[in-house]
């Protein structure tokens, strides 16, 4: 085998390139809806940021042939010390989100009648006023099946999170 077929059989394959490319473009895609303060923690070239901070004011096909640009340079960079940067990032949003999702599930089993519910948060939080919960939950039902707005249920969800902040 000469030098010049040992160097075909050991390059990637044309589907391993466009993988590749396909993964740096859309690591360019995040970059670009990533909010601004975020960027001093991820390890970027001023040059890739100042075309990052430009697509960020593109519309459509200027967006994509900017993206492209943006993933050509991204060849240059160490791309999976970005992923943990931006992993890192949004990290804690995504655990607010968890949160949230569960105070609004509580809030929900709580309207709908859920005594296990009740009983679970004040296992959790003992020091959670009983009777407001109660009084809450009672209006928030009442709201619900009038058809009114659900302040009441507004003012629950308010009590939960404030319950699991402290």
């Amino acid at each position: 085998m000469n030098k010049e077929e040992h160097e075909y059989a050991v390059r990637p394959n044309k589907e391993e390139l466009k993988r590749a490319f396909k993964a740096s473009h859309e690591l360019g895609r995040e970059l670009v809806n990533l909010p601004m303060a975020h960027f001093p923690s991820i390890p970027l070239s001023e040059r890739i940021k100042t075309q990052i901070f430009a697509a960020k004011k593109f519309k459509k096909a200027a967006l994509q042939r900017q993206l492209r640009f943006i993933s050509s340079l991204m060849r240059d960079e160490d791309e999976p010390a970005i992923r943990e940067a931006i992993r890192l990032v949004k990290l804690p949003h995504k655990k607010d989100v968890e949160e949230f999702h569960q105070i609004e599930h509580w809030r929900d089993q709580l309207i709908a009648g859920d005594n296990s519910t009740f009983d679970e948060i004040m296992d959790t939080y003992p020091l959670a006023d009983r009777q407001h919960i109660r009084q809450l939950i009672r209006n928030a039902t009442k709201e619900a099946t009038q058809n009114k707005t659900p302040k009441a249920s507004r003012m629950l969800f308010k009590y939960l999170q404030e319950l699991k902040e402290s």
